[in-house]
């Protein structure tokens, strides 16, 4: 652990098949208006919507709801949602549904008492915080952005056709707390499932391939990865397999609450790529990164090859006997191909909507960083031309 390190993370965990029990004794900590934020009309077709609501009254809130928030969520809802907060001076965010629902209500918590453009100042500059921020808190119903114990807020500006992350300071937008039911992420599709397994998975890889340091968050993250990869094999031949939809939820929450990137240099160029796919096509966040992956990494694998060699041998247990080290690298990325294929997620970036037209405008309009290579557009483009 050759790199110092603060680390804070106040997000209280439920978890388990009581943990919506928790919810009244949570918003005893807070005001009497609170902001309903949610998805479509899954929670209410499942009859979530009306045990939280029933809740939230027996509790004497005053609710004001934001519905239809997408999968990629929109800075036009942000802003709605920042209006709603103000006019009715909301006191909690309780953001119900996938990480995509918790991203928007960050982001109306960050923007709503921000006098200005509140998307230049937080997600294009980076700025810091500098006005009032209303409290949010999840109930989460899909597992993959660990946006329950973080404070990112990833969205979609459609009038520029950008998509930003904006990891916020801890701890002013981290959830105050979440309720974390794997019972609750039963009804979502399997398409959305294995995307977010893939999220998460993508979470630990874009820690895991850099430095070339002995850190002890190397091997907690392999680990993770074989619990994640083991659990969802479970759950591709029965989703409603309790111990393995735990374990993917579990996974999902460590991927991305920093405690596995502590004392790591990190990479972020397959998210930076994606986000960018994702505003041209609002093809869903873990599919992105599925079809990325392996068309990255056989671009960049060579200048981290002891990882990648790590990496076959300890998360794919490639045997390596009578292989080069890139030999046993490419099998290791091979290995990775073949699990995106076991998920039944698309492979190619034609089947989630990118015309070979969209190509130069994202790889120009992606974020430039990386790990072990940093990119640039003609390296992007590459990228994406491999995965077309």
């Amino acid at each position: 652990m050759i790199y110092d390190f603060t680390y804070q993370n106040p997000t209280r965990i439920h978890f388990g098949k009581t943990a919506l029990e928790h919810l009244s004794e949570e918003l005893k900590n807070f005001g009497s208006n609170i902001l309903l934020v949610y998805g479509k009309n899954s929670i209410k077709a499942t009859g979530l919507y009306d045990k939280i609501m029933g809740i939230l009254n027996e509790c004497g809130k005053k609710v004001t709801e934001l519905a239809g928030i997408n999968s990629n969520p929109r800075y036009s809802q942000v802003m709605a949602g920042a209006k709603l907060v103000r006019e009715n001076n909301i006191d909690l965010i309780l953001a119900v549904g996938g990480g995509s629902v918790v991203d928007c209500s960050k982001g109306i918590a960050a923007a709503a008492y921000y006098e200005g453009d509140a998307w230049k100042h937080y997600w294009e500059e980076q700025c810091p915080i500098e006005n009032k921020i209303v409290p949010v808190a999840s109930v989460l119903t899909m597992a993959g952005t660990a946006s329950e114990m973080n404070t990112g807020s990833v969205i979609t500006n459609e009038e520029k056709m950008l998509k930003l992350g904006r990891v916020f300071p801890f701890p002013e937008l981290c959830p105050k707390f979440s309720i974390l039911n794997p019972e609750l992420t039963y009804t979502v599709p399997k398409i959305q499932m294995v995307s977010g397994i893939f999220d998460t998975f993508s979470h630990l890889m874009e820690q895991y391939f850099s430095g070339d340091d002995d850190c002890t968050s190397d091997y907690l993250l392999e680990a993770v990865m074989l619990s994640l990869i083991n659990a969802s094999r479970k759950a591709l031949v029965n989703q409603h397999d309790y111990e393995a939809r735990s374990n993917i939820m579990w996974c999902a929450t460590m991927g991305l609450n920093k405690i596995l990137a502590l004392s790591k240099t990190q990479d972020w160029e397959v998210h930076m790529i994606e986000h960018q796919i994702g505003a041209y096509t609002d093809c869903p966040h873990g599919v992105g990164l599925a079809i990325v992956s392996p068309a990255y990494y056989r671009y960049i694998y060579r200048y981290g090859l002891p990882k990648f060699v790590r990496y076959a041998k300890n998360i794919w247990k490639v045997d390596g006997t009578g292989m080069s080290d890139e030999q046993i690298a490419l099998e290791g990325i091979n290995r990775l191909e073949a699990f995106i294929a076991e998920l039944g997620i698309p492979q190619t970036l034609r089947e989630v909507g990118t015309t070979e037209e969209m190509l130069p405008l994202i790889a120009k309009s992606t974020v430039k960083g990386g790990g072990y290579k940093k990119m640039d557009s003609e390296d992007v483009l590459a990228v994406l031309k491999e995965c077309f």
